[in-house]
C-alpha cells in the first residue's frame, strides 16, 4: 500500500495572535513512526508519519503550552503512539483514546494514569464504526467513575438520529468539528439546528475545530466563522479550539497551522472569549492544572 502525501505544512506561517498563558490546542493526532508503532491492518489509506517531536516543535513555534491528542484510527485501538507522546510531556498533553466498549476496567485506569480522558467513537463514512450509539452511551456509565467524557464524531445528517440517545448520557458529551455542517447549506439549515438543540444540554459541549473542513470557499475559510461564533454564542462555557494536525483526510488546499491560529480572533474576538475557549475551558474539561501566569 503506498504512503499517503502529507497533508501538514512542513512551515506553516508565523501567526500574528499572541496567545494566553496555558492556551490548548485541545484536537490533534500523531501518526507513527510506522516502523514502531505500527498501522491498522486493513485501513483504508496509509498517512505519512507524523511524529510527537513534530508535533511539539509545531507548538512551540505557535505558542502553545498544553494540547489534547485524540488517537487516530489509523491506529486502531492500539494507543500507543499517543501514550508514549503524553508522557513526554509530563501532564501538559492530555489524550483522547480509541477503546471497544469492551475494555476492563484495569486497562482504563492504566490508560487514565497515562494522561488520557476520553474516548472517541466514529460515525463517519471514511471511519469504522466500532458499536452502536446505544453501546457507547452505555459504555460512558463505566467512564463516569474516572472522570472521562465521550467524543463523537459524526456525519452532520446523524446529529437530529443521535440526539436522543446522546442527551442520555452520564457523562460529558463532546462534539467534533462543529459536527461536520456544510458551511455553504447556512446557520438557518436543520444539520446545525439540530447541533445548537443539542447544545440546549449542557451536559454537552463542542469542538469549534475543522472551518478548514466544513468550509466550501476554502482559505481564509470566511464562511466557516459564521457557525463557529454562533456555536459560541450558545455554549461559550462548553467550548474547545483544535488545529486537527495533521489534518487526516483532509480535501482540498493543506491548512496552514499559523494561519488557522490567526482564525481564532475571528471566532472569538474579545479577550475574555478566548481565554475561555483557550484555557479555561479545557483546563475543566480534561483536568489541567492551573495556568501558569
Amino acid at each position: 500500500m503506498t504512503l499517503d502525501a502529507p497533508t501538514h505544512l512542513a512551515r506553516p506561517s508565523k501567526p500574528a495572535l499572541k496567545l494566553p498563558p496555558g492556551a490548548c490546542d485541545a484536537h490533534v493526532h500523531v501518526f507513527g513512526p510506522r516502523a514502531r508503532f505500527p498501522y491498522e491492518p486493513g485501513r483504508a489509506t496509509t498517512p505519512s508519519d507524523a511524529p510527537k517531536e513534530t508535533l511539539f516543535a509545531l507548538h512551540d513555534f505557535l505558542g502553545f503550552e498544553r494540547c489534547v491528542i485524540v488517537h487516530t484510527a489509523a491506529h486502531g485501538f492500539d494507543n500507543r503512539a499517543t501514550a508514549e507522546a503524553l508522557s513526554a510531556k509530563g501532564g501538559s498533553y492530555r489524550g483522547v483514546a480509541l477503546v471497544p466498549t469492551a475494555i476492563s476496567d484495569t486497562d482504563l485506569k492504566a490508560l487514565d494514569a497515562t494522561g488520557f480522558r476520553g474516548a472517541r467513537f466514529h460515525y463517519m463514512r471514511h471511519l469504522k464504526q466500532a458499536a452502536s450509539i446505544e453501546d457507547v452511551v452505555a459504555f460512558g456509565g463505566r467512564l463516569a467513575a474516572i472522570g472521562w467524557h465521550l467524543q463523537i464524531h459524526m456525519e452532520a445528517e446523524l446529529i437530529a438520529e443521535l440526539s436522543a440517545a446522546l442527551h442520555r448520557s452520564a457523562v460529558p458529551i463532546v462534539i467534533d468539528h462543529m459536527g461536520r455542517v456544510d458551511a455553504s447549506l447556512g446557520l438557518n439549515h436543520p444539520h446545525f439546528t439540530a447541533l445548537l438543540r443539542l447544545l440546549d444540554d449542557r451536559n454537552v459541549w463542542v469542538k469549534v475545530s475543522g472551518a478548514d473542513r466544513i468550509t466550501r470557499q476554502g482559505p481564509p475559510y470566511a464562511d466557516a466563522v459564521p457557525f463557529a461564533r454562533r456555536l459560541l454564542d450558545v455554549a461559550g462555557d462548553r467550548a474547545v479550539w483544535g488545529l486537527d494536525w495533521p489534518h487526516p483526510n483532509h480535501q482540498g488546499p493543506i491548512p496552514d497551522d499559523g494561519a488557522l491560529v490567526d482564525l481564532i480572533p475571528e471566532i472569538a474576538p474579545d479577550a475574555h472569549a478566548r481565554q475561555m475557549l483557550l484555557v479555561d475551558n479545557p483546563q475543566r474539561l480534561y483536568r489541567f492544572g492551573p495556568a501558569k501566569e
